[in-house]
Formats: structure tokens, C-alpha cells, sequence
């Protein structure tokens, strides 16, 4: 079948920010400890960081890392983890023993060496409005007041000049510590914001929100004016509490409305005429949630074997497949054409758990999802601009709920670059046998084609330790000519670019 495009350069949606490829890494399971930072392991720097984990981390050119949480920021004091007598706390989010040797300082270090922004999510479950501003004290400030001071007797002279926090993580959800009313958490906000931008005005703040009028009413009304973000989170593919994956199938019918909480906070913003001050932070998000059984429930998990030990199915890499990589490509996507208010979006995680980067004893996979970043960051323009088809096919699936959902097979999306000619067509093709000829714009005559694949033989297809099926592929296709069509592979991701 043959698809027709039309781009037209002068009609810009945006200029994406490149945050919104940015990353979350938080204190569970093996994202940190015996993950990123490992000190004593043989590929570990002189700081204890795996220096094979910071090379893929820099090669996808991380944007943003929000950090520490999650769940777990929720009963984190900043304060036990910094300096030099510390002490393990346990962790009342995952109900383990946190032993404090990552911190503030080192998570620092860990974002000057990827060459990332540092984003601090702020504990607004059991902390308080002024041990949030302390923090921003320790990090922002030059020397006034013990907490600068504290920083700079830890080593570090000159402030960290973290310019990114958010005011707690989904403070909305029973499943919180320290879970919050709308009218509790609209006080809190306020007072928070207040004092942590009386330490710096150039910080600049989110708060947890989500896509409901009440709650987002609530904080806006009282605390519209302190806020640059709203932060909200989805996962599409529930499995917290039964680790059963989607299908491929199963997966696409997720794609039908992968924007809809933009659209809906999207409205309240633009209905409160906020939507000129205040951008979406979509700072966690994943296909699949992560899975950890009996702890965010009434019924606690007793023995290990019941709430610990089943998190290692988290890094089984066979859950990992096209289907993943597909719809991390639509997601982002979906970011660009709202490139206009959304401002940062951040996959959640980055390493392991449900992570784009797996890391063992010996090494490290790239899951398929590695590589839709590596794609979009390397080979995408940063000018969101109008492409549009007089038809486009759609397919018709099942979702894991049963029902059946239509979704447009193809999605795409044409970006141009600021400083320099040519245009990069993000196509993803979600369909599972059939491909495409996408018919390339007339007007785009003589220039050099080159197109980016990333496929695997089968839908199910995935990367391991000592297996490699899905990977990108360059493919020269010489210089655009009149009625030049260049084929999609069946659920394939294709950045096209013409030069």
C-alpha cells in the first residue's frame, strides 16, 4: 500500500525541548545499588559509577534525570544521606534498607558526568515544607546558612545550581506515604514553593497533578502563580501486582489515545489561562509499570519471597520486544506534536526495572527501547513541524481489556533543524505483517536519503546477554527522484532523513 505525505516547513507547531528524551532513576531494586553505582565492581570509576552504564547513558545525550523518586522519595530525609557519617534508613516505600551511601553528592557527580540537568523530586509525603527548601539551601546556595556550609565542608565549593524540582510524587494516590486531600495538598504546595523560591527565584518548581479537574483546580488556585510545571505520570500496561506483560496486540490498542492526559491537563491549563506560564512535565512514564507485589496494598506481602524476590521479574529482557520499542517511538511521538506545553518527559527508568539499559555482573543489554532514543536523539530535527495525509490506514486489535480499539497503523511526525537544512521523518509503523511505500514529498527532489531502521525478524524479538535481534540499521537510498517511495517494515521504527 502506498502513503502520500505532505510536509510543509513554514507551519511550525514548536520547537521541542530536548528534555523531553529525559530519564528517572530511583532507589529500588537494582536502579542504584548494584546498578548504576557499584562501587568495587570491576568496570566501577574512581567515584563507584559503572563506567559501561555511563557510556550508554551519555551516548542516548541524557537531557534530564529526576531522582530520587518515586514512591521513595515519599519517606526520604535528604539530610541521611549526605556527608560523612551516615546511616542506613529503611525505606517504608519498598521496605527495604536504604544504606545512604548515595546521596545528594554523588547523584551530583553522577549528572556532571553523563552531562545531564539534575531534576530532585522533593519528599511532600512525611517532609515538610521547610526540609524541601533546606535542600534547596545545600544545593543553590553559595555559603549563607549551615546548609551551603554543610555542602561546601563535603567538598564542594561552588553550588550545584539545581534549577529543576518537583514538589512530591503522586501525592494524589492511596498508595503514597503521606498521601495528600486536594485541599491538603494545595496548602502544602503553596508553602513549599513559597520558601524554596525565597532561597532561589530562578528555581523552577513542579507539583504532582493528574488528569483531574478537582485536584488541578485546587493547586492552581493556590498555587498557580509559584509554579512553572505540573508534573503527571502514566503507565499503560498495569502489572504491579501480576507480572503479565501485553502482547504485541495488546500493546498497540494502548496507543489510541497515548496523549490524552496532555490533552485533558492541556485544557484546565488553557481554561485557567495558565497555559502561557505553566508547561507538563510528563516526568515518569513507561509502557509497563513496574512490577512489586504486596506493598502498595492494605494486605502486606509477610515473607520476602512474597513482596521482594517477585521484582526480579522485572529484568526478564524477553519482556522487552517491538512492542516496547513501537510504542516508546508513538509515545514520543506524541511529545513532539505537544512540544508547545509539554516541556520535559522523563522514561521511567532508565536502568533496569522496566529500563531502557539492563546491567549485570558482566555487562550490559540494550533493550529495544535503548534504541528508539538513540533514534530520536541522534537523528531528529528540533523543529516540530505540519505533515498531514488526505488517508491514512487503521487497524482494528484487542486490548487487554478485552475490547476492541482502532488505531492509526502509521504514525509519524516531520521535524526540521534550527541550524542547519534538510528534514527527519520519525515513521513507526505499528502494523504486524503488512509494510508500506511512503511516497517522499516532490519537494524534496535531489536530496540525499538515508533511512535509520530499527526492526526485529519477529514482534517478540528482543535483546539479552548474548543476544542481539533488534538493533538499528542505516540504509542509503541516494539522492531523492520524482515518484520516490521508501518502504516501512512491519512494526518498525524508521527516522528517514532528507538531506
Amino acid at each position: 500500500m502506498e502513503i502520500t505525505i505532505k510536509v510543509n516547513e513554514k507551519r511550525i507547531t514548536g520547537k521541542r525541548s530536548p528534555m523531553i528524551y529525559g530519564h528517572f532513576i530511583e532507589h529500588f531494586h537494582r536502579q542504584i545499588y548494584d546498578g548504576i553505582y557499584d562501587p568495587g565492581h570491576p568496570l566501577a570509576d574512581a567515584d563507584g559509577f559503572r563506567t559501561d552504564i555511563l557510556e550508554a547513558m551519555r551516548k542516548i545525550k541524557v537531557p534530564v534525570l529526576r531522582w530520587p523518586g518515586g514512591c521513595f522519595v515519599s519517606s526520604y530525609h535528604w539530610k541521611d544521606a549526605v556527608g560523612a557519617h551516615r546511616k542506613p534508613s529503611f525505606d517504608k516505600a519498598w521496605r527495604v534498607e536504604d544504606p545512604n551511601t548515595f546521596g545528594t553528592d554523588e547523584y551530583i557527580r553522577l549528572c556532571r558526568k553523563i552531562g545531564c540537568e539534575p531534576y530532585i523530586c522533593t519528599n511532600a509525603g512525611t517532609g515538610t515544607a521547610e526540609e524541601m527548601s533546606e535542600w534547596v539551601e545545600y544545593c543553590n546556595l553559595e555559603s549563607e546558612g549551615q546548609y551551603a556550609k554543610w555542602r561546601i565542608e563535603n567538598g564542594s565549593k561552588q553550588p550545584y545550581g539545581v534549577r529543576y524540582w518537583s514538589i512530591g510524587n503522586e501525592n494524589y494516590g492511596s498508595w503514597e506515604i503521606g498521601a495528600k486531600s486536594t485541599d491538603e495538598w494545595g496548602r502544602l504546595v503553596r508553602e513549599a514553593a513559597k520558601m524554596m523560591k525565597h532561597v532561589d527565584p530562578c528555581a523552577e518548581l513542579s507539583a504532582a497533578a493528574l488528569p483531574d479537574v478537582d485536584w488541578n483546580i485546587s493547586l492552581l488556585k493556590n498555587c498557580g502563580p509559584y509554579l512553572d510545571w505540573l508534573s503527571i505520570h502514566e503507565y499503560w500496561d498495569m502489572m504491579a501486582e501480576k507480572n503479565c506483560p501485553a502482547d504485541y496486540e495488546q500493546s498497540m490498542a494502548f496507543t489510541d489515545r497515548i496523549d490524552h492526559s496532555v490533552d485533558e491537563v492541556r485544557g484546565i491549563l488553557k481554561a485557567m489561562k495558565l497555559d502561557g506560564q505553566i508547561k507538563i512535565a510528563f516526568d515518569e512514564w513507561n509502557l509497563r509499570s513496574w512490577h512489586h507485589p504486596n506493598v502498595h496494598t492494605i494486605k502486606q506481602g509477610v515473607r520476602k519471597e512474597e513482596y521482594i524476590t517477585p521484582r526480579d521479574k522485572n529484568d526478564d529482557n524477553s519482556t522487552y520486544t517491538m512492542a516496547d520499542a513501537v510504542f516508546t517511538a508513538c509515545f514520543l511521538n506524541a511529545m513532539n506534536r505537544n512540544c508547545d506545553i509539554v516541556g520535559m518527559a522523563n522514561f521511567a527508568p532508565i536502568l533496569n526495572t522496566r529500563g531502557c539499559i539492563y546491567s549485570n555482573k558482566e555487562g550490559i543489554v540494550l533493550r529495544s527501547t535503548y534504541h528508539v532514543f538513540d533514534l530520536y536523539v541522534n537523528y531528529m530535527g528540533d523543529t516540530v513541524v505540519d505533515l498531514w495525509a488526505e488517508s491514512l490506514p487503521e487497524m482494528t486489535v484487542t486490548g487487554k481489556d478485552g475490547k476492541a480499539h482502532t488505531v492509526g497503523t502509521l504514525d509519524m511526525v516531520a521535524t526540521t533543524w534550527s541550524d542547519r537544512a534538510g528534514m527527519a521523518l520519525a515513521v513507526v509503523n505499528k502494523h504486524r505483517e503488512e509494510a508500506f511505500e511512503l511516497c517522499i514529498p516532490q519537494a524534496y527532489c535531489g536530496a540525499e536519503t538515508v533511512i535509520y531502521k530499527l526492526e526485529g525478524k519477529e514482534t517478540d524479538s528482543y535483546n539479552d546477554v548474548g543476544k542481539t535481534e533488534v538493533f538499528i540499521e542505516k540504509e542509503e537510498l541516494g539522492n531523492c527522484h520524482e515518484g520516490m517511495k521508501v518502504r516501512i517494515s512491519p512494526h518498525s521504527v524508521n527516522v528517514i532523513w532528507l538531506v
